[in-house]
């Protein structure tokens, strides 16, 4: 893997002055950007060849991850939970009249039920984030490459128990559609096209991206956000996706978006806009305010995907995350 900060941007408009603020500033200053730290980076052009041995790399790294074990836990949290109409039949005493088909009913004078029977087949749908901000990473990770790593290993899992998987990339807009199949060699087109694919858009628009999921996926499919969730304004899109949809957030962080070293003169730049901002990470009111807000914020989060019916996973980049994969697998094998 690639470490360090990585300018998916080159095309930005030119660097704004940065502002300075102290202590007592930074809460609202921080309040109104999204930011990484930033570093001096170069454009870094992928040659099809080192593409090529990254996809290995995490087509190894996943076939070792996905167990049989982990593809079980997978089942078991998500299989069964949908039900497909199989056929209509006459009404029997005992049967829920919840289930009776009116129109039938009245074509045939007697009264008739309908059948449904467990889905054995899953669509799996993957919304990926590949905005500016996933371009972030201190611990020999970006972020944008822990969500493919993930997206990986969820289509992995999703392939080993036979179901389709299909693919969404979006930033401000929705930028890539792989439509849903089955298959291994599906599966490592879906992630070629995650690591190899260079966004036009810089900003994050979870709004629009949840909104053209409810227009292509028409029948329940389970789907999993794949986002640093850097975004407002999707409150409502996400609730109505949850509603037709098994809704999972896989919220992808970087501890230093939370804990800045003690370093003096640092300067902050929102990776989607461009916005700098310059302060002194040696004052402890600084760094508290910011490990404020980074706690308001993913407790928020958190609220907002309980209210809305929708399962979280928190990954840390540069953190193992199989385990908390797994974890939630079993949380939900128990609810």
């Amino acid at each position: 893997m690639v470490s360090g900060n990585r300018d998916v941007s080159p095309n930005r408009s030119p660097r704004r002055s940065p502002a300075i603020v102290d202590g007592s500033q930074v809460g609202e200053a921080l309040l109104a950007r999204r930011r990484s730290v930033r570093r001096e980076r170069e454009p870094v052009e992928v040659l099809q060849g080192e593409l090529f041995q990254k996809i290995k790399q995490i087509q190894i790294r996943t076939q070792r991850l996905v167990t049989d074990a982990m593809a079980g836990e997978y089942e078991s949290a998500f299989k069964g939970r949908g039900m497909e109409f199989e056929q209509v039949r006459e009404y029997q005493p005992g049967d829920d009249i919840r289930h009776i088909d009116w129109n039938v009913t009245a074509r045939m004078n007697a009264p008739f039920v309908k059948e449904h029977r467990e889905e054995r087949e899953l669509t799996v749908m993957l919304l990926v984030d590949v905005s500016a901000s996933g371009a972030f990473g201190s611990r020999g990770q970006l972020k944008n490459e822990v969500a493919a790593e993930i997206a990986a290993v969820l289509a992995y899992v999703a392939v080993h128990s036979n179901d389709r998987v299909g693919l969404v990339l979006f930033s401000d807009a929705v930028e890539k559609y792989i439509p849903p199949k089955k298959g291994r060699s599906h599966v490592w087109r879906v992630i070629r096209e995650i690591l190899n694919f260079e966004p036009e858009g810089h900003a994050t628009d979870l709004q629009g991206a949840l909104e053209f999921l409810t227009k292509v996926a028409r029948r329940r499919v389970v789907s999993f956000v794949i986002s640093d969730f850097l975004d407002r304004g999707f409150d409502d899109r996400l609730k109505i996706a949850a509603r037709r949809h098994d809704l999972t957030a896989v919220s992808i962080s970087d501890r230093r978006e939370a804990e800045l070293p003690s370093i003096g003169l640092i300067e902050l730049e929102d990776a989607e806009t461009g916005e700098v901002l310059r302060i002194d990470s040696s004052d402890r009111r600084v760094r508290e305010q910011l490990a404020s807000l980074h706690r308001d914020e993913a407790n928020r989060l958190r609220d907002l995907f309980r209210a809305a019916g929708v399962g979280q996973i928190r990954v840390s980049a540069g953190e193992p995350y199989v385990d908390t994969i797994v974890r939630f697998f079993r949380s939900r094998e128990r609810a």
